[in-house]
């Protein structure tokens, strides 16, 4: 049996040995990665020893465990980290981002709130992104853990304010009237099982025609609320897209925004993936219209590839976040002294959660280190390097392009003329090109169904990713399709 002291109580010494061990394998791993396999799957044997294995009665040595994360654990990654890596959207982590997230745990605050540096990080990092967007500085917001839990927290709000009644205390089987939501069928699923964990249940939720680049109609949505205010139901909240998850689109959020305030509306923006664009040079000028939103949600962990979790809400009415969500009665709440013990405002009257991680050092870190520009360069690019796969794949005859093309997702498939009269062979070709290049560690790729056709997808939020990928990625797909198809 170890020394009980020991496991507890290292000296310096034992922490700078562990320390540099832990750093070397880090190095190792992220500097291995472009040449490893993009992805391999865990092996079953591993797999059933991890879903069998008993708690362990007695404690090992760090090393030892180090070890094992080092044979057992490091060769297999979800494979994100990797230059060729273009699924769903997931970013490498930002290299200074991995150190912030051992500094954050070695300091371990809870970020509930009190006087402490942690709270004043978070501040900071929150109201960066109020500039950023344009919510003005008495404006609120938290961070979470992505973009669901910002979709629940900021649909929380929506209801809270549009709702009518006290739905605190009344709950919603008070409510007299039906309330309901918008959105099309492009916005992310995430919003939906946020209407459904907020009692209001799908059939309330209104799906709303995209046109043929997936963007809201506004003039259908128009339509959709007033028939539902000659009905007596209550119009809650609108969700507008800014990047969906399948294609990038983004809904015209100024024109949904006139509607939002002319009937009274609560407009959400899912901006999870696509809100950092409104630092690009192509998408910033269009994106100024998030600053009509009630509310936002943008995960730093996609496009600014800050590790995972790290997702942000804002709000516009801070005291509407603060009164659909504290229990402090007004008379205890902190008066914002910043020489006292309690400090500002606790975020956890502002959201559900009470004891809350430093999620914002590794935000603050990044931010700090890579700056706005460095920032809008990497946004840059890899929009570009999206518009050269496009322009490539629409180059080659045997590959057909989903049009539009939209901030740095690119779907498209494998379509040999010969195949392009059945559907059912063409759907079963590509499912097959896509689960081989997954398996064969070379690229990564993701799919999604679009108006009923499946689609190749690529989404290219990785600063490590560069022009001769696309290429690479091109031409294994061909040869992958040719292959597959004898």
């Amino acid at each position: 049996m170890m020394n009980e002291t020991r496991t507890w109580e290292w000296s310096a010494e034992e922490i700078r040995r562990f320390g540099y061990r832990v750093v070397d394998e880090i190095t190792e791993h992220l500097t291995r990665l472009p040449t490893s396999p993009v992805f391999r799957p865990f092996p079953p044997d591993l797999a059933e020893r991890y879903l069998n294995e008993p708690p362990p009665t007695e404690g090992a040595p760090a090393d030892d465990i180090l070890t094992a994360f080092k044979e057992d654990i490091e060769p297999y990654p979800f494979g994100n980290g990797h230059p060729r890596f273009f699924g769903w959207v997931n970013s490498p982590p930002a290299v200074i981002g991995v150190f912030a997230d051992a500094l954050a745990a070695a300091m371990n605050p809870s970020c509930a709130g009190g006087n402490h540096a942690a709270i004043y990080v978070e501040r900071q990092v929150l109201d960066w992104f109020k500039q950023i967007v344009g919510f003005s500085r008495d404006s609120m917001g938290l961070l979470v853990s992505g973009g669901s839990m910002a979709a629940l927290t900021a649909l929380a709000v929506a209801r809270h304010a549009k709702c009518g009644f006290d739905i605190r205390s009344k709950g919603l089987q008070f409510s007299p009237r039906r309330l309901v939501f918008y959105k099309t069928s492009e916005g992310h699923g995430c919003n939906q099982k946020a209407i459904e964990v907020l009692g209001i249940g799908s059939e309330n939720l209104r799906i709303i025609t995209h046109d043929s680049a997936f963007k809201m109609i506004p003039a259908e949505l128009d339509r959709v609320i007033e028939r539902d205010l000659r009905e007596g139901n209550v119009p809650v909240a609108v969700i507008a897209s800014v990047g969906t998850v399948n294609t990038g689109a983004i809904d015209p959020v100024e024109e949904i925004a006139d509607i939002c305030a002319r009937r009274n509306v609560w407009l959400h923006v899912d901006g999870a993936y696509g809100a950092p664009a409104i630092l690009s040079t192509k998408y910033g000028p269009a994106l100024g219209a998030l600053k009509r939103a009630d509310s936002l949600a943008v995960d730093p962990h996609k496009w600014l590839y800050v590790p995972v979790e790290a997702g942000l809400v804002l709000v516009k009415d801070a005291e509407l976040m603060r009164s659909a969500f504290s229990l402090v009665p007004p008379y205890l709440r902190t008066d914002g002294s910043t020489s006292g013990v309690g400090g500002l405002p606790w975020f956890s009257e502002y959201g559900f959660q009470q004891t809350r991680a430093f999620r914002a050092l590794k935000v603050w870190m990044a931010l700090k280190h890579h700056g706005l520009s460095g920032y809008r360069r990497a946004i840059d690019a890899d929009i570009t390097l999206a518009e050269y796969l496009a322009k490539s794949i629409d180059a080659s005859p045997d590959l057909e392009l989903c049009r539009p093309q939209s901030l740095s997702i690119v779907c498209f498939r494998f379509a040999p003329a010969r195949l392009k009269q059945n559907p059912q062979a063409l759907e079963s070709l590509n499912k097959t090109i896509l689960e081989t290049i997954q398996l064969s560690g070379r690229a990564f790729l993701s799919s999604t169904v679009l108006n009923g056709k499946f689609w190749l997808r690529a989404c290219i939020v990785n600063p490590r990713a560069r022009l001769e990928h696309m290429d690479e990625l091109v031409e294994l797909i061909r040869q992958t399709g040719l292959q597959c198809e004898t």
